[in-house]
C-alpha cells in the first residue's frame, strides 16, 4: 500500500474530485481526516471508506474559517497521533464579470480557494515537519492559465494558488514536498455549476469534453490517481511543480 499508516487531511472531500481522492487514499492504507460542509454526505463517505477497510474521521465546517482549519489539524493528531500530508481540494466559483460581481463574493471566493490553504498550512506545517516524506497537494485549475468568461474571481484565485504552493515549497523543502495539480474539465457537479456562466450551460459542458485532445471529460478517478502519485513516495524528487491534467485542452489552444 502506497500510503500505509500515513495520515492525510483532505478538504472538499464529500463530492467530485475530493471524494474520489479520499476513496483512493483509503484503498492505499491512509488514515483520513475529511473536510466538507455537508454532514450527510460526510457520513455517507465515512461508511464507504469503512466498507473498504479504511479509517477516517469527518469534521463538517467552512475552510474559510481559520479556527476550523486548526480543528482539522488537532483532530488528525488526536485521532492518529501524526499528520503526513494534505490535499487542499475545496473550491468556490464566484461567478460574474468584474462589473457584476459583488465584492463580498470576490472575498468569499478568495477566502475559500486561497486563504483556506494558507490557514490549513499555517497549522499543519509544524506537524508535517515532524514527519519523514510529508507531502502537500494543492488543487488549482487550468483556469490559472486559461481565462473563462465571467470567472474573474475563480481564475485569479487559482493562479494565486500556483504562486503560493511554489513559494511554500521553497521555504519548507527538503522536509515537506508541495505540488499543485491543474485539472481541466472533469465530470463533477462543479463543472455543471461553472457552465451556468455560459449562454447554453449544457452545450458548454459537452463542448468542454469535445475540445480536449482525448475527446472526453475527465473523471474524478483520473485526478485521484495523479494526486496519489504526488502524495506517495513514488514522487519523492518532485516539489514546487504544477501538473496539468486536462485531456490536452491547453495543448489544443
Amino acid at each position: 500500500m502506497k500510503l500505509h499508516q500515513k495520515t492525510f487531511i483532505i478538504t472538499g472531500a464529500t463530492s467530485g474530485m475530493g471524494r474520489a481522492i479520499a476513496l483512493e487514499f483509503a484503498k492505499e492504507g491512509a488514515n483520513l481526516i475529511l473536510s466538507g460542509r455537508d454532514k450527510i454526505k460526510g457520513k455517507i463517505l465515512l461508511k464507504e471508506i469503512e466498507e473498504i477497510g479504511g479509517q477516517a474521521e469527518f469534521l463538517a465546517g467552512d475552510v474559510g474559517d481559520i479556527q476550523y482549519n486548526q480543528q482539522l489539524v488537532e483532530l488528525a493528531v488526536k485521532s492518529f497521533r501524526q499528520l503526513d500530508g494534505l490535499v487542499t481540494n475545496a473550491g468556490m466559483l464566484g461567478l460574474g464579470s468584474v462589473t457584476e460581481l459583488d465584492p463580498s463574493d470576490w472575498d468569499t471566493t478568495f477566502r475559500t480557494n486561497v486563504d483556506s490553504v494558507f490557514f490549513l498550512l499555517k497549522f499543519a506545517l509544524p506537524e508535517l515537519l515532524k514527519r519523514p516524506a510529508a507531502a502537500v497537494v494543492v488543487n488549482s485549475s487550468i483556469a490559472a492559465y486559461k481565462s473563462f468568461p465571467n470567472h474573474p474571481a475563480y481564475c485569479a484565485s487559482k493562479a494565486a494558488l500556483l504562486a503560493l504552493a511554489k513559494q511554500m515549497a521553497v521555504d519548507y523543502g527538503p522536509t515537506v514536498r508541495i505540488n499543485t495539480i491543474c485539472p481541466g474539465p472533469v465530470d463533477t457537479p462543479f463543472i455543471h455549476a461553472s457552465a451556468v456562466a455560459f449562454p447554453d450551460p449544457k452545450k458548454a459542458v459537452e463542448n468542454a469534453g469535445k475540445n480536449t485532445l482525448l475527446k472526453r471529460l475527465g473523471e474524478p478517478d483520473d485526478i485521484a490517481k495523479l494526486v496519489l502519485f504526488l502524495a506517495s513516495e513514488e514522487s519523492s524528487w518532485i516539489t514546487g511543480s504544477a501538473f496539468t491534467i486536462d485531456g490536452g485542452i491547453l495543448a489544443a489552444g
